[in-house]
């Protein structure tokens, strides 16, 4: 480690020699020349100052070299090259610059190799997926992954068209889901071949100009699966049904028959009576998955409040929470019906008082909600999960059916369900429509 000398002390040693060197010069010149001052000084200075613009020149072009080095690494640093250092042979303040500048160079470099290694594994990742990419600005595709290049231009780059062009080639199912907006599904292809995507919209600002980010993802083999699924569970709900209902039946019915043989008919009318009410239950469970499965496309009309809550008060009881809205309201009135009776007969079944269930009605900002609320038991995480999937039931007799229907009805309107618990104890079921439905 060369000894340290600051470029305050080198100066000063190098001013302080010069002026020895003058000094000298002109004692001896003095000597030769006692009676001559003025020539002394003109000597002095004529070999002085040559001398030390020398020596001044020569210490000052390594720093003046050492600054052009500076400028040049740091516009290297301007266009990402981080390659550059420097070295400085003197030990002083000079040295220090020079090593926190490649420090800084060292920073740069391992961050940039950084930054290289993760966009090459994000790259790997999106080219790699199986759903499709596209970014798109000003109406023509910036970038696009393996999946969308195959799925929409047969393997070939999309990179510069325009989406409009692309998508009316590939897909016209796609490009009305486009002109519809949002995110959703869409089904393209032939009956046979028939396929199911998700189409998911992001927009944003990138490089100060307006962005969107469209990702497809083919649901056709998961939709195959939970179909499979659901209709196993149906199966196996309506098999358990109809055996707990034609056991009894076969069992009545060769009772029934066993009498008869006998002559002994006082019992008969009670056997009857009996398989007349399994044969209702049977009826009526039957009923409620067809009317689940088959729901119309609800008939819109403007209903008056006040008329549509007396109806719904001689099925079942309830406590109106609030006045109702004064604006009339548009759904299909059979089918709200039948959505707030399964709702309040729910509630009632929930262990609440009666005089605990309510509901409340209020109209804002273009939407509805209608609030069932009550004060049972509520429902633990697991069954709030699971309330509005079809065919799920805590209850020993119960389809199923109810919650499910309610929330078909609601998206029929083109409106949602929402299920929470109540501070207190009870349940609110909540059900959000527009004020006028786009059907």
């Amino acid at each position: 480690m060369a000894m340290r000398l600051s470029l305050v002390t080198r100066w000063t040693a190098l001013v302080a020699t010069l002026l020895a060197m003058g000094i000298v010069m002109a004692l001896v010149l003095n000597h030769f020349l006692p009676a001559r001052p003025l020539l002394v000084g003109a000597i002095c200075l004529a070999l002085v100052v040559p001398i030390a613009a020398i020596t001044m020149r020569a210490q000052i072009q390594p720093i003046l070299s050492l600054f052009r080095a500076l400028e040049g690494t740091v516009t290297s640093y301007k266009d990402g090259d981080f390659s550059f250092s420097l070295h400085w042979p003197q030990n002083d303040e000079l040295a220090d610059l020079v090593r926190a500048h490649n420090a800084l160079g060292h920073v740069l470099r391992e961050q940039r190799l950084a930054l290289v290694q993760r966009e090459l594994l994000l790259d790997t990742m999106v080219q790699n997926t199986p759903v499709a990419m596209l970014l798109v600005g000003d109406a023509a595709i910036v970038y696009a992954n393996v999946a969308a290049r195959q799925l929409l231009n047969q393997g070939r780059r999309l990179e510069g068209h325009a989406l409009e062009e692309i998508v009316a080639q590939s897909s016209p199912a796609l490009e009305e889901a486009l002109a519809r907006g949002g995110d959703g599904l869409f089904t393209a292809g032939d009956s046979e071949d028939e396929e199911v995507y998700h189409l998911a919209r992001r927009s944003f600002m990138l490089n100060g100009r307006r962005h969107e980010l469209l990702l497809l993802r083919q649901l056709t083999q998961e939709l195959r699966r939970q179909e499979v699924q659901t209709w196993k569970k149906v199966i196996r709900v309506i098999s358990h049904e109809l055996n707990n209902s034609l056991a009894p039946l076969t069992s009545l019915a060769h009772s029934g028959a066993e009498l008869v043989r006998r002559g002994q008919t006082e019992r008969l009318p009670q056997i009857l009576e009996t398989i007349e009410e399994r044969t209702r239950h049977l009826e009526t469970f039957i009923l409620g998955y067809a009317r689940f499965a088959k729901l119309p496309t609800p008939r819109v009309e403007a209903c008056d409040w006040t008329v549509f809550t007396q109806r719904l008060a001689a099925e079942v009881s309830f406590r109106l929470a609030a006045p109702l809205p004064a604006e009339a309201v548009h759904f299909d009135p059979a089918q709200m019906e039948q959505a707030l009776l399964n709702l309040l007969k729910n509630a009632h079944e929930s262990g609440s008082p009666p005089d605990e269930v309510e509901l409340h009605i209020k109209a804002a900002m273009g939407m509805l909600r209608i609030e069932v609320m009550d004060r049972g038991q509520g429902m633990n995480d697991a069954v709030l999960t699971n309330a509005l999937v079809p065919f799920y039931s805590t209850k020993r007799a119960g389809t199923g059916l109810g919650l499910a229907l309610a929330r078909e009805i609601a998206e029929a309107h083109g409106g949602r369900i929402t299920l929470g618990n109540r501070d207190g104890g009870g349940l609110m079921v909540t059900m959000i429509l527009p004020l006028v439905p786009t059907l």
